[in-house]
């Protein structure tokens, strides 16, 4: 049974789960951005958790190719609030950012999970994590996201990807890290074409038998976009299926806009499969 150390709670991850995006960002990508709107984010998170998701992603900076990083004190006003008001909250609140301070800040709010795209290569990432026992996901990027997209480049994306994730986890270890904090993820669409994406799709097993759940983030993104010719707000059904499709592959963790949707989808998978387990 594989179980994930987040914070206060105990995932079984022997369910694939699902984590809400919520992003508090003017320039979300999926249009969805909050800002700093704290009774709207809370209504969004309640009605995410209510729809059946596990975990809540709050994100402060936006990372969709080309965006502008904000600044330091920008990215504190709207993430720190809204974790303060969700700590006692059923669920593992997640924070997606790659700046230490906001890490620190968000684990002492009550923060349980640090979603880093940047695979915590900052300085001063890992040491952020120091007396906490919050659950960490490293994940892969080349570039950064302002030029990310330009020419991504690999000469083979699926090793390339999968080295670099298990050196980042060798070091997070080495910093005290326990595995059953560590969650990886890809890293699709960050710094990599349509081709590369497809290819680490195919090959999500290899990242699956690496030991460390998986967690895996396409919803609406471009990728199925290119695929299916449709726009931001239509891409509901590619996105479920590409989480249930990653699930099959061995994904433990689908990050989606569209809760119920893809909780629905997972409990026809489940059923068929037969997949019990506590909640």
């Amino acid at each position: 049974m594989q179980m994930l150390k987040c914070g206060r709670f105990e995932i079984d991850l022997a369910r694939p789960r699902i984590m809400a995006i919520i992003n508090v960002t003017p320039d979300s990508f999926s249009g969805d951005g909050l800002g700093r709107d704290v009774d709207g984010a809370l209504r969004r998170c309640e009605a995410a958790v209510e729809a059946g998701a596990d975990f809540l992603d709050l994100g402060g900076e936006s990372t969709r190719p080309g965006s502008q990083s904000v600044s330091e004190e920008e990215e504190l006003d709207r993430v720190v609030p809204l974790v303060e008001r969700l700590a006692d909250w059923p669920v593992p609140v997640s924070i997606d950012t790659v700046k230490p301070a906001v890490m620190r800040a968000s684990l002492a709010a009550g923060a349980s999970l640090i979603n880093d795209i940047n695979g915590f290569r900052a300085a001063g990432a890992a040491d952020a994590l120091r007396g906490s026992d919050a659950a960490v996901c490293v994940m892969h990027m080349q570039g950064e996201p302002r030029s990310m997209q330009s020419s991504p480049h690999y000469d083979d994306v699926v090793g390339e990807v999968l080295d670099f994730l298990a050196q980042r986890v060798r070091e997070l270890e080495e910093q005290g890290i326990d595995k059953s904090r560590i969650t990886i993820d890809p890293g699709f669409g960050f710094g990599k074409t349509l081709e590369h994406n497809l290819a680490m799709f195919r090959a999500l097993d290899r990242f699956a038998a690496t030991g460390w759940p998986v967690l895996i983030g396409v919803s609406r993104k471009s990728m199925l976009g290119a695929i299916t010719g449709r726009a931001v707000a239509e891409r509901t059904p590619a996105s479920v299926a590409a989480a249930l499709m990653a699930v099959e592959r061995g994904a433990r963790i689908v990050r989606v806009h569209d809760v119920a949707a893809t909780r629905d989808a997972l409990s026809v998978w489940e059923a068929v499969e037969n997949v019990t387990v506590s909640s």
